[in-house]
């Protein structure tokens, strides 16, 4: 059954930055409403680093979910693919995106075709999401700094709006962003700290979600050529919390 196109986009955090607290990947498996969602990483921003995979396969047991990977940079495509990799992809509940360059991510991605292959899992109701480069490579607009001075880059654009990432760990980034807001070179956006993600259904915000307390998002636009931000608290996941949309 297609279910809504779903994008939830960490600012930091997952097990790759939280190690003992899985609230925010708990809460992406959650939104399948699979007894053991079929999970598919990502890690091409990383150039598919062994340690990175290792890691993926630790926090996503078979205990828990199907877990497999796709690497595009080795011969060894990867864990459980006896098929094309555009049909595995379609075939997930889950696709996550690991950290690492988004430069490097989008241009692997639109090399191989894999940029049309996931915004048709996308459409088809998969759950798409990631932290850092696996958060901004599906907005029209971002701010990168993994090759040093922030600079805005061009993603997917399956979200007509700009992102921002580890907001409150990066100063000169959030300053880069905030100005590309204000002079109309990215669009309005969103921005988040580590530990808070943005859940997007269709391209509507529908929710935000934190696995640290004390931390926020950010709607960030351009009024009069100067950038202004409203700080919106996120929905705490811990003890207590319902995981998913009503």
């Amino acid at each position: 059954m297609v279910g809504p196109a779903q994008i939830v986009a960490f600012g930091g955090g997952g097990f790759s930055m939280e190690a003992g607290n899985p609230l925010l990947d708990d809460y992406v498996l959650s939104l399948t409403h699979a007894e053991r969602p079929k999970v598919c990483f990502l890690p091409t921003a990383s150039g598919d680093a062994d340690h990175y995979i290792v890691r993926f396969y630790r926090a996503f047991s078979p205990a828990r979910c199907e877990p497999s990977h796709v690497s595009l940079f080795r011969r060894d495509k990867g864990a459980g693919l006896g098929r094309a990799v555009d049909e595995h992809l379609l075939d997930q509940d889950v696709i996550y995106v690991g950290g690492g360059s988004v430069l490097s991510l989008l241009g692997v991605w639109r090399a191989h075709g894999l940029d049309e292959v996931l915004a048709e899992c996308w459409r088809r109701g998969v759950v798409l999401c990631g932290l850092s480069a696996g958060s901004l490579c599906w907005f029209q607009d971002a701010v990168s700094a993994f090759h040093g001075e922030p600079t805005s880059v061009r993603g997917l654009g399956l979200l007509p709006l700009s992102n921002c990432v580890h907001y409150d760990r990066e100063p000169a980034r959030r300053e880069a962003y905030r100005a590309a807001v204000g002079s109309g070179e990215v669009r309005a956006g969103y921005a988040a700290d580590d530990g808070v993600a943005l859940h997007f259904i269709g391209t509507d915000l529908a929710r935000v979600v934190a696995s640290r307390r004390d931390r926020a998002a950010y709607r960030v636009e351009s009024v009069e050529g100067e950038a202004m931000e409203v700080a919106i608290e996120p929905d705490w996941l811990g003890a207590g919390s319902p995981l998913t949309v009503a």
